[in-house]
């Protein structure tokens, strides 16, 4: 957005029902010149219509994931180079996928932009995700496989090995987001994880940044946190583990000590709030303001870790967005993460507004 077309979306938020004659006088535009830049402007998503109807800041956009997981539980211990006993199951995953499903379950709007291929997994992703997601943004790719996510867990429930296939993801591009840009700009939040292009990526950073636009990262893997740009000024909320920490900040983190450290590093690159999760020994978060603390799960019975962090940023952002503050959100995010961890399923089915509260309520 130029600096004209910011002139002209100022007079329009002054008076909506401003003719293109009026924008043209008080702006000293030509007539022509005014009416294409609103034209530029309504392409945009930045006003709706005629009478120049402003968009309202409304639900969270998740940009990103969206795949098939595939689980394998072994039985008992794993014995190398033989066949070993497991149960296999397969559901919705992705990590945008399954922040916006665990959004939509507590009852915020929640819009998932992704990609899928035009193949029956695209086709029943979808299917499966819209109950509780907008998916009107997102495309099956014509000729392209939907990705998937393959998980190994050991009889405890936690991860071993996990393979992902998603070539897709390098089919996005700058033009894929930019015209589907007006559903970004009326987001209350937007929500990214780092399984598009580290261009696209970079792309939806700096153009928030410009925009104000509320911005939450998720790095996905440690591998991917390497798509991140340097900086990360406009970042709202930036939620990691540890591998993925140290992987972008070239450290090792051992001590609780270092923890504290590596999250304080990450807002001096520009993130507001840092979020770094321990496993079972919680998360650590510390924000410009100078706000720091450790918070420890309650103990559960863990059937399946799969999922867990991503409903933890669900229930961040749920909490940030109704009001906590920067404590009380990583606690309704930690609660989050403990319902889902008694759960098989990535999502668990069960979670709503209700259960979320009562169990916050158990656990703090």
């Amino acid at each position: 957005m130029n600096e004209k077309e910011k002139l002209l979306l100022t007079l329009v938020e002054e008076n909506p029902f401003m003719s293109q004659q009026e924008l043209s006088e008080k702006s000293g535009f030509s007539r022509s010149a005014v009416a294409g830049y609103i034209s530029n402007l309504t392409k945009e998503g930045r006003i709706l219509g005629r009478a120049y109807v402003l968009p309202g800041k409304n639900g969270v956009t998740c940009i990103g994931g969206a795949n098939i997981d595939r689980k394998l539980q072994l039985h008992d211990e794993l014995i190398p180079e033989t066949s070993n006993p497991a149960q296999s199951s397969q559901a919705s995953g992705g990590v945008a996928r399954n922040i916006a499903e665990n959004l939509g379950r507590l009852g915020l709007q929640s819009c998932l932009l992704t990609v899928v291929g035009d193949d029956t997994e695209g086709s029943w992703l979808l299917n499966q995700t819209k109950n509780h997601v907008d998916v009107s943004s997102s495309i099956s790719l014509f000729k392209e496989t939907t990705g998937t996510y393959s998980v190994i867990l050991n009889k405890q429930g936690e991860m071993m090995f996990a393979l992902a296939d998603m070539d897709l993801y390098e089919s996005v591009d700058i033009g894929f987001i930019e015209k589907k840009w007006g559903v970004i700009a009326s987001s209350e939040m937007v929500i990214l994880d780092t399984n598009f292009p580290a261009e696209v990526i970079h792309y939806i950073i700096r153009r928030c940044q410009a925009e104000e636009i509320p911005l939450t990262i998720v790095p996905v893997s440690a591998p991917k946190i390497k798509k991140l740009p340097s900086s990360l000024e406009g970042v709202t909320w930036f939620v990691c583990n540890k591998g993925e920490a140290e992987a972008y900040l070239g450290m090792t983190i051992e001590s609780e000590g270092d923890y504290f450290k590596a999250a304080k590093m990450l807002t001096q690159k520009g993130a507001e709030r840092v979020v770094i999760t321990r496993g079972d020994q919680g998360l650590v978060y510390y924000t410009v303001y100078k706000e720091a603390s450790a918070i420890l799960p309650p103990q559960v019975k863990v059937v399946d870790v799969t999922g867990a962090g991503d409903s933890l940023v669900a229930g961040i952002i749920y909490g940030y967005i109704k009001g906590s503050d920067t404590d009380g959100a990583c606690r309704i995010g930690v609660t989050c993460s403990s319902l889902t961890l008694q759960s098989a399923h990535t999502v668990s089915p069960s979670l709503t507004k209700g259960k979320l509260q009562k169990h916050y309520n158990l656990y703090n």
